[in-house]
């Protein structure tokens, strides 16, 4: 008996499993780098060694991340050529100088300023330190602006031509890199990173005032992160149906999907829960509200709402994964939403910092921006398919001629290498985590009276101290 490898479903396998672990980092960094510009910021305002001690902890935490977020984008750099090379020749031409522009205007700047971030403390003075952090901060969007770029040509292809040879043009690069659905993609992910950073920092606030530790440096990690959730959770609300809705026009088959939605319908329900019948074409056990799909997609009671049906099947895109994605990114999202009002109520009752049964909640919050991350990329990527480039490129015809015992080996290897690296990674988080933002005595830089955040020396210190 012979075992049957598919190439296609193996490399799409491994480049999901490499990209998810990869995507928690930039999410991460994105928010946490224009954090630590906003703490410095308030340090070097209010002179209050508070902010110092903040920045001081999560400035490793930022570098410890950012290095793993690197390693990680790089092994999908060289998936595109050994598991993707038809999909590499072919749109060669366009993805590659986004992705170089992204590591010509973005990596190089993040690389070269974290290191005045890290290093530059007793070397340069309090304002070129913070001007070091606000680069590096500006360097993760502008990264992420390339990136989304990108991602959102792949979704929503404009401003090129395919030539006789099958090869993918550029005639208009302002159409190529601001294509239609860029605009809403990037507002809604950058929004998503900062209120990923918001929970975990406010997880770890919260953990702290539990546990009754580093109050004052608590504080300021809790009620920074709960006034994102108060003011910026709602605001995601509004950017992602804005995403939705240019969805919906250039992607309507991903958005059926979504909705779980089979009949072409005017006054089409909105499916609560149900579970998705690819063989029988309908969505069993379906909890619905009449007619909401439709308000929400045409603003209109009654507007048409295309069904998956509209479609051939092998044009349709996995429907259970993007069904149960979708949802499960509302629900992280609808949870955010809720934890702000519940913080806005305390803070109007002067019970924030005083109500164990919310940092409890908030301690469990920890996670969930990076759930919602994850399941809102498995709803684009997922939902793009069969496609690798919308409508023009289909993925199994993107496939590298590669014997699938090779690609399976490959990501054993990868899940392995990666447990290992990743959760040592992790794990080091964790210890400077529960070590916490204890204050360091050292040498005041630059004559300015503002003592220095750690050297590497101190990371390397606090290692060798967690393991003793």
């Amino acid at each position: 008996m012979t075992l049957h490898l598919d190439p296609a479903l193996l490399a799409r396998l491994q480049f999901a499993f490499t990209i998810s672990f990869h995507i928690l980092f930039p999410a991460f960094t994105i928010g946490l780098a224009s954090w630590l510009a906003v703490v410095e910021w308030r340090w070097l305002k209010t002179g209050d060694e508070t902010y110092r001690d903040v920045y001081r902890m999560w400035v490793k935490i930022f570098a410890v991340t950012f290095g793993m977020g690197v390693v990680s984008g790089i092994v999908l750099s060289y998936q595109f050529g050994t598991n993707w090379s038809v999909f590499a020749d072919k749109a060669g031409n366009i993805i590659g100088p986004l992705l170089g522009f992204e590591v010509l205007t973005a990596f190089f700047l993040e690389a070269s300023f974290l290191g005045i971030m890290l290093f530059g403390w007793n070397r340069v003075s309090p304002k070129m330190h913070f001007s070091a952090t606000v680069i590096v901060a500006s360097g993760t969007l502008v990264s992420a602006f390339w990136i989304l770029s990108a991602n959102s040509w792949m979704q929503t292809p404009q401003g090129f031509f395919i030539g006789d040879d099958g090869l993918y043009y550029p005639l208009n690069w302002l159409a190529i890199i601001f294509n239609s659905s860029f605009p809403y993609r990037m507002i809604h992910m950058v929004t998503a990173a900062y209120l990923t950073t918001a929970f975990a920092v406010s997880g770890v606030g919260a953990f702290y005032l539990y546990r009754k530790k580093f109050t004052n440096q608590a504080k300021v990690m809790f009620g920074m992160a709960m006034l994102m959730a108060v003011f910026v959770a709602p605001l995601q609300l509004l950017f992602g149906d804005l995403h939705g809705l240019n969805t919906f026009k250039e992607q309507p088959v991903k958005v059926a999907a979504m909705e779980g939605l089979w009949e072409t319908q005017e006054g089409a329900p909105l499916v609560l829960f149900g579970w998705p019948d690819e063989e029988r074409e309908t969505t069993r056990f379906a909890v619905e509200i009449p007619k909401v799909s439709s308000l929400i997609l045409t603003h209109h009671l009654d507007g048409e709402v295309r069904g998956l049906k509209e479609w051939p099947k092998d044009r349709r895109p996995p429907v259970a994964p993007v069904f149960w994605s979708f949802r499960i990114m509302v629900g992280v999202g609808m949870m955010m939403i809720l934890t702000g009002v519940i913080a806005l109520f305390l803070y109007w009752k002067k019970r924030l910092f005083d109500s164990p049964w919310f940092h409890r909640w908030c301690m469990l919050m920890t996670p969930a921006g990076f759930i919602a991350v994850l399941s809102g990329w498995f709803v684009t990527e997922i939902g793009r398919q069969p496609y690798i480039v919308f409508n023009s490129l289909l993925t199994s015809e993107s496939i590298s001629p590669v014997a699938g015992i090779h690609i399976s080996l490959s990501l054993i290897a990868f899940i392995i290498i990666y447990g290992l690296v990743f959760g040592a990674g992790i794990y080091y988080i964790f210890r400077l985590v529960q070590k916490g933002p204890v204050p360091e005595t050292e040498t005041p830089y630059g004559g300015h009276g503002i003592e220095a955040p750690p050297l590497v020396s101190d990371v390397v210190t606090a290692k060798g101290e967690d393991h003793v």
